[in-house]
């Protein structure tokens, strides 16, 4: 599809976050890094004109869903002969169950995420750990690199020491602006994370996911202050790591700082 008549099609809309994928090898790549199976379940988010779709449905076939917020992109698809108007799901994925979208077993999540919410589609995947068992897909590049940090980095935060919990983050390439349009103004990444319920950390994970965003709330401070400054007992945090900021505990460490701190809540829920 050629650019003139994509932009005829449908309008990227600036309050939806769009910004439409019009390269087809970048497409390709990114519905090539799914290790699922042939005719698994796969959950597109905003699909737009389907740039990503068809790849998806290439692979996958009957087992693609697409779930879009913007009623002239579902219209666009609905009349798109190339796909199945069962499959085409007209929502918000923020204030849907799976259930709703008929993914009854596991799924993965795939799709050029809109950047305005992208951290909270990755927060709706932390929730929906039970049945997403891979997410491949686009994001801006500051936000990928931030899953997939290392402890003591920069740019480690909340979303890094969460997922890194629950699936193994992995960052695979990285997009210019020119792969779209309108092209935004920054660059773009693409990351893989494969569930990893195997080793799934012996946690609740309301409880991890309290402790992490309460040591991060103030990472400049020692995790004794920035932890007190949360509601918790200090005199519960090891000693080795009341000095310490968030950014130097690995994933690992904060499963046993959630241990420590919430003893009666830290059972995996999982």
């Amino acid at each position: 599809m050629t650019r003139d008549r994509q932009r005829g099609a449908v309008r990227p809309k600036k309050h939806l976050g769009q910004h439409f994928l019009t390269d087809p090898q970048v497409s390709e790549r990114i519905a090539a890094l799914l290790t699922l199976e042939e005719n698994r379940q796969v959950l597109e988010v905003g699909p737009g004109t389907g740039a990503l779709t068809k790849p998806l449905l290439q692979r996958f076939g009957s087992g693609v869903h697409v779930v879009e917020i913007d009623a002239e992109s579902v219209a666009y698809l609905h009349q798109a002969d190339w796909m199945d108007t069962h499959r085409v799901h007209e929502a918000d994925l923020l204030k849907v169950d799976p259930m709703e979208l008929g993914l009854n077993g596991p799924f993965a999540l795939a799709g050029n995420f809109p950047y305005n919410i992208s951290t909270q589609i990755l927060f709706k995947a932390l929730d929906w750990r039970g049945q997403v068992v891979e997410c491949v897909g686009m994001f801006q590049k500051e936000v990928a690199e931030r899953v997939c940090a290392p402890p003591g980095s920069k740019v480690y935060g909340i979303l890094s020491a969460l997922l890194q919990n629950y699936y193994t983050c992995e960052y695979a390439f990285t997009v210019g602006p020119g792969a779209f349009l309108p092209p935004p103004k920054v660059d773009s990444g693409v990351i893989r994370l494969v569930r990893t319920p195997d080793t799934d950390p012996d946690v609740d994970y309301h409880a991890l996911k309290r402790v992490v965003k309460a040591a991060f709330g103030l990472r400049r401070k020692t995790l004794r202050n920035a932890l007190r400054a949360g509601g918790f007992d200090d005199q519960a945090i090891p000693k080795e790591w009341l000095g310490q900021r968030a950014e130097q505990l690995s994933p690992a460490d904060f499963v046993t700082l959630t241990q420590h701190l919430m003893p009666s809540e830290s059972r995996s829920d999982t």
